[in-house]
């Protein structure tokens, strides 16, 4: 058995060990890091931790410190009960509105971590606190992220484009924008219904009536969660009449205005002045930390370091299987095999696969030139091809293993994290295996010449 192979073969190991046994699955990840690494290829220390994911885990501790803060001092539920009035109890517009929401954002050329980061806390506590299910607020956060990434002017657009205008092959990045666009709109759709979007239309219907004639314990009542269990009131201010009489910052006190501020500021560095959304995260909760010191302790326990333990064990040995040339191995294999239709499904299923694990802006400048040379011959057309591999290597990071899943798991309520975890976990694999073959069919096939 070759190195590459015996790291494939300890990857699943892991997968099949921390399903049986309750053993965090990052911490079996360095420790077969270091077996495969140090003992069996005598890497150095540091070669090995050169694939730790050190802006993952600032990205994920300064967002999950940041937004515990703003949950403890009561932000987010003014937030979340501001979105209650300005849809005026629709519940069901709410999570389109983040889709779309996060589509502009990345659009315009925000990276999808930044939007997910922003919305994904946001988006959470109102699946809690209306008894939504998380993992679909979750996901229609990420693929509204992902909805947007390929438009000319956004950072996965324009390294693709980059790719296939350098290689020579025919160019058409409004195309690939409307390709993705549709696709994850599509995914959206599914994940709405099969994740409770018809009971969230029936509360719609429960609460959409004129607000004067409205009771607030029969909004309660109407906006019931999974399994019955009733929601947390809400305040009767939000569809009561007399809500429109409230001035329009009441319930914002000082810290909630300067946590507003905060978050404003988060945005604000990461999509205009494109500063690392984890350092931003911290200072700006290191800053209101230090503004309310009382809320500093909670805030910290609040962090979900298993969740960070779990994701940076994991890329980490994915670091290690890159630097000993498994992802090489791999992909170089399925590119040799001469078929032009089998190659560009099997080039799909590789970037679907390791984007789980791995930056799919990394993977979309590896795995896109492997599929160049059969393009360059013209049996297959190479704008189908391009868009199904981009599409497949971005479907994917709904993973817990990537930063926007990982953000959804981390930003879970700490009772719902664990099935968020397995749920998020299934619904990628399924993805990953699903996918392909969609965009294949959908893409690729209709091109062959």
């Amino acid at each position: 058995m070759n190195i590459q192979i015996l790291s494939i073969v300890l990857l699943a190991g892991m997968f099949v060990i921390a399903t049986i046994q309750p053993i965090n699955m990052g911490a079996l990840a360095f420790a077969c890091a270091f077996l495969i690494g140090s003992l069996v290829m005598s890497m150095k220390a540091a070669d090995i931790f050169a694939g730790f994911p050190s802006d993952l885990f600032l990205t994920l501790v300064g967002v999950t410190y940041l937004f515990a803060i703003a949950q403890i001092n009561g932000t987010i539920d003014w937030l979340v009960e501001g979105a209650v009035k300005l849809v005026r109890g629709h519940v069901a517009w709410i999570p389109w509105v983040i889709f779309l929401v996060a589509a502009i954002i990345t659009g315009f050329g925000a990276l999808g971590p930044a939007a997910v980061a922003i919305l994904a806390p946001v988006a959470l506590g109102f699946a809690f606190q209306y008894r939504i299910s998380p993992v679909m607020m979750g996901l229609m956060v990420i693929h509204g992220a992902q909805a947007g990434g390929f438009s000319p002017i956004s950072v996965y657009g324009g390294i693709t484009n980059q790719i296939v205008q350098k290689a020579g092959l025919p160019f058409a990045p409004t195309s690939l924008f409307l390709s993705s666009f549709f696709f994850n709109l599509a995914i959206a759709v599914l994940v709405f219904f099969i994740f409770g979007g018809s009971k969230i239309m029936r509360k719609q219907a429960a609460v959409s009536g004129p607000l004067p004639e409205l009771h607030p314990e029969g909004v309660t009542r109407a906006i019931v969660g999974h399994g019955g269990t009733r929601a947390a009131p809400i305040s009767h201010h939000v569809f009561e009449a007399e809500a429109e009489e409230e001035p329009a910052l009441a319930g914002l006190s000082a810290e909630r205005l300067m946590t507003l501020v905060g978050l404003t500021a988060l945005a604000v560095g990461a999509l205009v002045f494109k500063f690392n959304v984890g350092l931003v995260a911290i200072t700006v909760a290191v800053a209101l930390a230090l503004l309310s010191p009382k809320t500093q302790k909670a805030a910290i326990d609040k962090v979900s370091w298993s969740t960070v333990l779990l994701i940076a064990g994991i890329i980490t040995y994915v670091g290690v299987m890159e630097k000993i040339g498994t992802i090489d191995y791999v992909a170089h294999g399925i590119s040799s095999l001469g078929m032009p239709l089998l190659v560009a499904l099997l080039l799909c299923f590789t970037g679907a696969i390791v984007s789980a694990f791995a930056s799919s802006t990394a993977l979309l400048g590896a795995i896109i030139p492997l599929a160049v040379p059969f393009l360059l011959q013209g049996h297959i057309s190479a704008v189908g091809v391009v868009a199904a591999i981009a599409i497949s290597t971005t479907i994917v990071d709904t993973s817990p293993f990537s930063t926007n899943g990982a953000l959804v798991v981390a930003n879970a309520q700490e009772s719902e994290r664990d099935s968020v975890l397995k749920i998020l976990l299934i619904y990628s694999a399924l993805i990953a295996l699903i996918g392909p073959v969609v965009a294949w069919l959908v893409l690729i096939v209709p091109g062959l010449v």
